[in-house]
């Protein structure tokens, strides 16, 4: 598959390669969905010519339906871990077992409280934990039929990511030096912390990508609004920040578009004339 695309391709080297967030950015956060002025300029955007790619901090699992739906070339997930193109699983890194488990002790040693993220499924604490924006998270995934099965406290699964969240009862910095060796804490603010393993990110995902495809970063656009979009940010030379977006990004940003809900993808493709 990836060969007959690249051989398409060939012929049409004007046309560009777009990395779409996913939370914030094709997703609205205060409605939980994607606009329909979205979904058209994602439909244009493909018609085209342009190759489009989810890149999000989400395994593979917990890819919204409504954003597969529109079928797009490939899905860069976890943070750069586990890299799809069409049906065509790419590359696939996630922790040893007997290392994630250690993680996860640690994790309980030092007051903290997480889910765990793997291809498969996402996993919770068996028990309520005090960390409200954690349960906000465990209610979403329920409603998706997600993170019921195995609980973070059961050994037997392997994952990819953490997603932590601390309080003034943790010791984060303990945590954070176990873990230095094989892998590195976002800040993603209101002491929560994405972590993902070391040498990936969502600007390794872009480059991977990229190399594939006999692209250039001239060709790269990429769109996303938080914290752990920075890599990609850091990465390339056209960068589009939602309306709402983490200042940490602003130095690298190109263009601010819109918000989701004031139909920001639509505005932002219009103004580079890729739809």
């Amino acid at each position: 598959m990836l060969n007959e695309i690249l051989e398409e391709t060939e012929t049409v080297m004007e046309k560009s390669v777009l990395f779409f967030d996913i939370d914030g950015t094709l997703l609205s956060e205060k409605t939980g969905e994607m606009p329909q002025s979205a979904v058209r300029a994602v439909q244009l955007a493909k018609k085209a010519g342009h190759l489009l790619f989810i890149n999000t901090g989400r395994t593979i699992c917990s890819v919204p339906s409504e954003i597969r739906k529109l079928s797009f070339d490939g899905y860069l997930c976890g943070c750069g871990t586990h890299l799809f193109f069409h049906e065509e699983e790419l590359l696939a890194s996630s922790l040893e077992r007997a290392r994630g488990r250690q993680i996860i002790d640690k994790m309980y040693e030092c007051g903290l409280a997480g889910i765990a993220e793997g291809s498969e499924d996402v996993y919770f604490p068996s028990r309520i934990t005090r960390f409200d924006k954690l349960e906000s998270t465990r209610r979403y995934f329920r409603e998706k039929g997600m993170g019921i099965e195995c609980p973070i406290d059961r050994d037997g699964f392997v994952y990819d990511k953490l997603f932590i969240y601390a309080d003034g009862q943790s010791d984060l910095q303990s945590f954070l030096t176990f873990i230095a060796q094989d892998m590195e804490a976002l800040d993603r603010g209101g002491n929560a912390y994405e972590v993902v393993q070391k040498g990936y990110s969502k600007a390794t995902a872009c480059e991977f990508m990229l190399d594939r495809l006999g692209m250039t970063k001239e060709q790269a656009y990429v769109f996303g609004d938080s914290s752990n979009d920075l890599p990609m940010f850091e990465f390339a030379l056209h960068a589009v920040a939602m309306g709402r977006h983490d200042e940490v990004l602003e130095p690298y940003t190109e263009f601010v578009t819109k918000t989701v809900e004031e139909d920001g993808i639509a505005h932002a493709m219009e103004h580079y004339g890729l739809i």
